[in-house]
This record gives C-alpha cells, structure tokens and sequence, in this order.
C-alpha cells in the first residue's frame, strides 16, 4: 500500500491482518520557551500562550507520526494498529511527543455473496407425450439472478432446447411473466432433464416471495428437428401444499390422485384412460399398482368429516371406517384425533386443523 493505514483500535473494516510485524515507535523532542513559566512556578497561562503551545504540540504530532509511518513501511508493513500518542516533558524546557503502536500486514477481506435460492413444483402440465416442466429452481445473489427448469421426458428423447414462458405468482398474489426462455440441456436423453441456469429478470429480494410457477411451452427442440407446442397446459386442480405431497409420495411428474368409475380411470400423471387399459398411455403408470397401493378411498370419509363440527364427531366417523383403513395408516389417524381433542379443549374449534391432516395423510391414495 501506498499510505501506511493508522487505527487506535485493533482492526480495519473490510480487511483482516495478515501478518503482525512487531512493536514500532517513535519520539519528536521540540524546544518550547512557553514551558521556562511553567517550571519556574507560573501556574496560569494567556490564550495567546496556550494557542502557541497546542500548535507546538500539534506539530510534534505530525512529525512523530511521519517518522513511526516511515518506520512501518520499512518493515514492508501496510499499517499500524492500537496507536498510542503520548506527551512528555524533557529537561531544558522541552515538550515531546512518543507514538507507538504495532506494524501489521492487511489482506482485503473477501466479501461472501449472500445466495438466496427457492425450488417450486410446476403447477400445470400438458396430457400427452411433450416435455413436461415439473421443477423450477430459482438461485441469486446480489449480482444476478438465475433460473432453471426439470423436465420429465416421457419419450426418453434427446431434448436439445426448450422455449417457453415461465410465469411467477408471490405470496401477494402478484404474477411476474418470463417470455420466451431458452433452456438449453446438456444430457436430454434422460427421464428428468435439468437446464441450465440462465438469467432471471426478478430481484433476488423477490426469490423468497416466490409461491407458484407454472411453464407454457412454445416449442422444443430434439435430435429430430424442432416441434411447436400449441396446447394449452392444464393448471392443477389442488392446492399447492397437496400438489407436493402428491410428488413426494406418488413422483415428481404426479398431478392426480388416481380414481376411476369403471368406465375410465384417472392416472397420477393427469391422463384418462379407458377402463381396459392396464397402464397409462402417456407415463406407463400400471393401474393394478396404483389400485394396490390405494385399497381404501378416503373421499367419502372425508366428505362426511367436513359435515361435523367437533373434533369428537369427527372422531366417532373416523371409527366408522377406521376396519376399512390400511392399518400403516390407523395408529397416524388415531394420533391426529387425539392431538385435536386435546387442543380442542384450550384453543377452541380444530375442526379445520384436523381434516387438513387427515387429507394429508391420504395425498396420493
């Protein structure tokens, strides 16, 4: 450094000490005939004295401070730390000053960027063989902001380039539209394709505010040619926190619980089938292992919680079919109960609270 950097404290803001180089100091010795009263007994001083005094000193400072600076810099140091600055008085009615301190190295401090990032579920999808957007990962710091998207790719095709609109809606129900991303893939002959992160027209102080994505797809492009993508996407018909139970339990392209009336059957990825069919046309889902997997409905049981108004009624239905419940699932639901009536007795109605829970349980069945 050019200037030696100076401190009475022990520290620099921005830098850390690098290396400490030892104990430095100095003295400045100045003749002062303002002193020959002083030491002869003369006790008060005129302003005019006084004045000529504090410069006399003044000077001694900057005099003593350029001599421990040259001292420090010879040492090849970039400051000195815990300065001290001392007045003294020498014989011959003389007035000195002694600085000291410790001659230190500096290394400017690395600044940490503060990265913010926020993964959601898409929450709309495309019934048929098209790339289906399924994640969104959202990452910033105070430089820039980055977006990437997952797609599941139910043709295992060697997807190059996806364009689309990504569509953002905050807590506040604000909607921010992304037109025309280009998310490009390294590997796009996988199931779950993952892109690249490209750049975000969003604040990062946004990121964390950020509640739903939904991905409209233009077209794509694969080892094939390019193909447009006309439909419309389908928005999910649940809200956001089932949706995710959903994927936990049933996979990340879920977007439907399974049901069937005999005549079609609705498959975890969002398409209808016909009843003959024993696997999905579009994710090859079987349907005996969705109905294996699903032996007790909790639709109606549902429906009739929802006609109560207590926790204990709520209980009394849940016996009603509690024979019909996988038992993986019984000693959960008992538990909940119990939870509610307890609750129920100090914090008022849980009838809210309880179905909620037991909807969750049941998320993908």
């Amino acid at each position: 450094m050019a200037e030696i950097m100076i401190t009475s404290g022990f520290d620099f803001e921005g830098y850390e000490i690098k290396e400490y180089l030892g104990f430095v100091s100095t003295q400045t010795v100045m003749a002062s005939n303002i002193l020959k009263g002083l030491a002869t007994g003369v006790t008060e001083m005129s302003d005019a004295e006084s004045e000529k005094l504090t410069g006399k000193l003044e000077q001694a400072n900057d005099i003593a401070m350029g001599k421990i600076k040259k001292i420090a810099q010879k040492r090849k140091a970039d400051a000195i730390i815990g300065i001290q600055l001392n007045y003294t008085q020498f014989g011959n009615n003389s007035v000195g000053t002694v600085v000291s301190g410790t001659a230190v190295t500096l290394q400017k401090k690395i600044e940490e960027d503060h990265i913010v990032s926020k993964e959601l579920y898409v929450s709309n999808y495309y019934n048929r063989l098209v790339p289906r957007p399924v994640r969104i990962n959202l990452t910033g710091n105070n430089k820039d902001v980055k977006i990437s998207t997952s797609f599941y790719n139910y043709n295992m095709d060697d997807i190059r380039a996806i364009r689309a609109d990504v569509e953002l809606t905050n807590l506040y129900e604000e909607k921010l539209l992304l037109k025309n991303l280009d998310f490009v893939f390294e590997r796009g002959n996988v199931t779950l394709i993952e892109s690249a992160p490209i750049d975000c027209k969003l604040p990062v102080k946004d990121i964390l505010l950020i509640k739903d994505s939904k991905v409209t797809i233009s077209k794509y492009v694969t080892s094939r040619g390019v193909f447009a993508c006309n439909d419309l996407p389908i928005n999910v018909d649940m809200p956001l926190h089932r949706l995710a139970a959903l994927k936990e339990k049933r996979g990340i392209d879920a977007v439907e619980k399974y049901k069937t009336d005999g005549m079609i059957w609705t498959c975890n990825c969002g398409y209808v089938n016909e009843a003959g069919s024993e696997e999905c046309m579009v994710c090859a889902r079987k349907q005996e292992d969705m109905k294996s997997t699903s032996k007790f409905n909790p639709d109606e049981m549902i429906s009739k919680m929802q006609t109560k108004e207590y926790v204990i009624e709520i209980k009394d239905v849940l016996m009603e079919y509690i024979k019909d419940i996988d038992s993986e699932y019984r000693m959960e639901l008992l538990e909940i109960m119990e939870s509610g009536l307890q609750y129920e007795k100090t914090r008022g109605n849980m009838k809210d609270t309880v179905i909620e829970k037991v909807e969750k349980v049941f998320e993908g069945h």
